[in-house]
């Protein structure tokens, strides 16, 4: 609701929709009973708005986004309603002024903010655009590169940087209400023409034309196929471009292409499926809801190399002190410097804003080489590499020195977390805590539970997630968990595309047109083609155990190729050694440019094997990516690995890049049609009988045979497993 009272001259009219006054039809209903009373009392000479519990409003409530053009359609009027008022109406901004809330901020003539209240237009990110004015309003107040900027990016920005653009005429330190309601006072009887920003004629730029055309392209590189940053660029142009109400009309043509293309279901989707990760539940029937978090007053991180340096950085950003262990002082003084530099960087970004680092005090940052000084830490984050002795090895000293109630955690991308707690006293203190690289930037963990893990691990393991601003997913114990276990016939299909007659450059051009900002070899030369060879290593797979007189492209039966394991023999490690799928211009350079070599090197090897080259098309090339990783996500749901296919989408997006857009693989899955990803997996599945990952996975057959039932309902088809997760 929104609550009305007068007070001397100004009436007050409070938006109160608990927790962050959400515009409900209600309140807005509310809103415009309060601006008529306000309108038809004499005694009344000014308007003040503000939000109940000091926040303005976070916008129009998501929940309602199955049809969000009401909101838009039932705010547009209320905001003009605001603006042509003739008495002067000034908004109150405390907490966040987000999305309509902004855009009802943006149709009073005056706006004073707290000095910690926070402002944005984040419709872009759900698949939308403000549409409510925002986009006709916001550039004539602030000129149109600030409002492109805030509108294509849906940033929130601090209140010190509103002052600055001019989107606030002032920010107080205190009592925001009392200001606002002086400042309403001060000016009765002003004119409010120049206040009105729908008469307000765009601040011109020089060279209009020029800054557009480039800003389009900046935009549309960026988006990657994903429409609403480019419709939310066309609703501003419009405003740069056409009067106030031609451009009001436009902004409401592009809301309803967007509203129709399905990005924006899949965008909320992906927005929903976030919040539901938190709610996680474990066989044992501990859940969120009823095991509690240990407090994290101190932490630790074994290990600097560059896993251990990013997850260094993420914990001082986060404000926790800790102690960065290394075995010896050499890797130590090497590790200091490079997590120093790191902080720096975070520093300089941060400047300016309401949080600095203290990095340079012992007693938040401590380097050492003693294992004795982890004594009294909460938790520790194992960050070695991966190799399951050397982990083992760790654990056992960590179990005889931590005390007894620290978190055990353990940074591997794949290893068995069950053996690596089999080497402590505690196996009910040790969880895994994979981070993905680079740790200090990518937003997921996946945190792996064992079979000891207790409620109260996992309870930390996700609070410390938050505490680190990161998405925690809990999943079970497996080799490669969720997200490396999906990405692997990914992988392994991009390579038989090659050996088939592809080339790297034409596999990741397809994947990247998709949405991913980086291609499977593109991907593969960043990471480091040296990190699976050693894998496949310890597997077996190749190198000096692989027993003599196997056939080279077969392994277990199944169909294998040995190409990565080729290059890695020919020191082609990716960018760090200035060649791997790609060529670089040196050692550690960026620029990926198709390499001659490697062509020729493809067709002696298809030669030599007597494989028949063939054009491979587009569809094939996305299909048998895809699908392969979709298949093992129906495998991992059926194990019970992950409790539902929100899980997998949230690792997709976070840790993997999954064009968000397209809501993650599952989503992906549903929209495509479970009936047609199965066809397709059967027609390739005959094609090439020795690749298990083609094989359609038996939940997937499952669901075509219910009828292809909702993505909500998938998880009911599966009988009661004993699920591992």
């Amino acid at each position: 609701m929104a609550h009305y009272a007068r007070g001397s001259a100004v009436a007050v009219i409070r938006l109160c929709n608990p927790p962050v006054n959400a515009l409900s039809l209600a309140v807005l209903q509310a809103l415009e009973d309060g601006l008529k009373k306000a309108d038809a009392d004499p005694s009344v000479k000014a308007v003040m708005i503000c939000g109940e519990n000091g926040k303005f409003s976070a916008g129009a409530d998501i929940r309602g986004f199955s049809s969000p053009e009401r909101h838009g359609g039932a705010l547009g009027p209320i905001v003009s309603l605001i603006e042509s008022s003739e008495k002067p109406v000034v908004a109150a901004i405390e907490g966040v002024a987000l999305g309509g809330g902004l855009e009802v901020a943006l149709g009073c003539h005056y706006r004073i903010a707290h000095m910690k209240a926070q402002m944005g237009l984040p419709e872009v990110t759900i698949g939308l655009l403000p549409g409510a004015e925002g986009t006709q309003r916001l550039p004539r107040l602030i000129g149109v590169p600030a409002a492109l900027d805030m509108i294509t990016t849906g940033k929130h920005i601090p209140a010190t940087e509103a002052l600055k653009l001019g989107l606030v005429d002032e920010i107080v330190e205190e009592n925001t209400i009392e200001a606002a309601i002086r400042l309403a006072n001060k000016v009765i009887g002003q004119p409010l023409g120049p206040r009105r920003l729908s008469l307000k004629p765009i601040p011109r730029l020089p060279n209009m034309e020029a800054f557009l055309r480039e800003a389009l392209v900046r935009v549309k590189q960026q988006a990657r196929g994903w429409l609403a940053p480019e419709l939310c660029f066309q609703a501003v142009r419009a405003a740069a471009e056409r009067p106030f109400a031609a451009g009001v009309r436009r902004e409401r043509e592009l809301l309803q292409v967007l509203l129709t293309s399905g990005q924006a279901r899949a965008l909320q989707h992906a927005f929903f499926a976030e919040r539901a990760v938190r709610r996680w539940a474990a066989p044992s029937g501990a859940s969120w809801s009823s095991a509690a978090p240990q407090p994290v007053r101190k932490a630790a991180v074994v290990g600097l190399g560059t896993m251990g340096r990013g997850i260094v950085t993420s914990l001082v950003k986060a404000n926790i002190p800790l102690v960065a262990l290394e075995q010896n002082l050499e890797y130590l003084n090497k590790g200091r410097k490079a997590v120093m530099l790191l902080l720096e960087r975070e520093a300089m970004k941060m400047e300016g804003g309401a949080q600095t680092l203290d990095f340079h005090n012992p007693a938040r940052l401590h380097f050492t080489v003693d294992f004795d000084l982890l004594r009294d830490v909460d938790l520790v984050i194992e960050a070695v590499f991966e190799n399951m002795a050397l982990k083992k090895e760790i654990f056992h000293k960590l179990s005889k020195i931590c005390k007894p109630g620290a978190l055990l955690c353990t940074n591997t991308s794949a290893l068995n977390i069950d053996e690596i707690a089999s080497a402590t006293s505690c196996p009910q203190q040790v969880i895994g805590t994979h981070f993905f690289s680079p740790a200090h930037v990518m937003r997921l963990l996946e945190i792996i539970r064992g079979r000891h893990t207790s409620p109260t691990a996992i309870a930390t393991a996700m609070q410390l997630a938050k505490a680190l601003k990161k998405v925690g997913v809990v999943v079970g114990n497996c080799f490669g968990f969720v997200g490396n276990r999906m990405m692997f016939p990914y992988v392994q299909q991009a390579v038989f595309l090659l050996e088939e007659g592809s080339r790297p450059e034409a596999v990741d051009q397809v994947l990247e047109d998709f949405g991913f900002k980086l291609g499977p070899f593109r991907m593969s030369d960043l990471a480091g083609l040296d990190v699976g060879w050693r894998s496949r290593k310890d597997q077996g797979l190749t190198g000096p155990s692989l027993p003599s007189g196997t056939p080279a492209r077969q392994r277990h039966g199944q169909r294998y190729s040995p190409l990565p394991d080729l290059l890695c023999e020919q020191g082609r490690f990716g960018q760090k050694t200035g060649k791997g799928w790609y060529q670089y211009e040196q050692a550690g350079g960026r620029t990926a440019t198709p390499d001659p070599w490697l062509h020729s090197f493809l067709s002696h090897y298809r030669d030599t094997h007597h494989i028949k080259t063939r054009f491979i098309d587009q569809e094939e090339i996305l299909e048998r990516c895809l699908f392969s990783l979709i298949n093992e996500g129906f495998a991992i749901l059926a194990e019970g690995i992950a409790s539902g296919p929100e899980h997998l989408d949230v690792i997709y997006i976070n840790g993997y890049g999954w064009p968000k857009h397209r809501g993650g693989p599952m989503f992906y899955a549903s929209t495509v049609g479970l009936p047609r990803v199965l066809a397709k997996l059967q027609k390739y599945s005959e094609v090439h009988p020795d690749v298990p990952g083609l094989r359609p996975s038996a939940f997937l057959k499952k669901l075509v045979a219910a009828g292809n039932p909702p993505i909500k309902e998938w998880m009911s088809y599966l009988s009661q497993q004993s699920s591992k997760l």
